[in-house]
């Protein structure tokens, strides 16, 4: 069996979250008021942070609301640990992100404080075919921690 080439830090980091997705989310949840990484062509909030205005150096906890945060991929333990800090100052937040759970940085900073559901069915970022790792939908300061998983579609 012959796997795909990877090429890490030169994939695609700005892909926007499916809207089928989004409506689950609401539907099961609430929209979210910001979106912690994004620009003004992939954000799925009114109010939205681009990387030149730099989210991890913000107070995410000062924000009303939920706060959606689908970063990019190549460093999640800096947005997970930003995430655990924030919600520590009472921040809500959805956090999107590959299924990673022998990683460290799930270990440190999702396990212990976020509910965690695994999503099922995949994801397709691109509009045709499904993102190649499972994702799970982390939730900050939604009063429990554990692992369910959604059936979201």
């Amino acid at each position: 069996m012959t796997m795909p080439i990877q090429k890490p830090g030169r994939s695609k980091q700005d892909y926007s979250t499916p809207e089928d997705f989004m409506f689950a989310l609401k539907e099961r949840f609430e929209y979210p008021t910001w979106d912690l990484a994004a620009s003004p062509e992939n954000t799925k909030c009114d109010h939205f942070y681009t990387e030149k205005e730099d989210s991890l150096s913000k107070h995410w906890h000062h924000n009303l609301g939920f706060q959606w945060l689908n970063p990019p991929y190549e460093n999640i333990e800096v947005w997970a640990a930003k995430c655990a800090f924030e919600a520590s100052l009472r921040a809500k937040i959805f956090l999107l992100v590959p299924a990673s759970v022998g990683s460290e940085w799930y270990k440190n900073w999702v396990e212990p404080y976020a509910y965690v559901l695994a999503l099922n069915p995949r994801l397709s970022f691109d509009g045709k075919n499904p993102y190649p790792k499972d994702v799970i939908l982390a939730i900050y300061n939604y009063g429990l921690t554990g692992f369910k998983t959604w059936r979201w579609k």
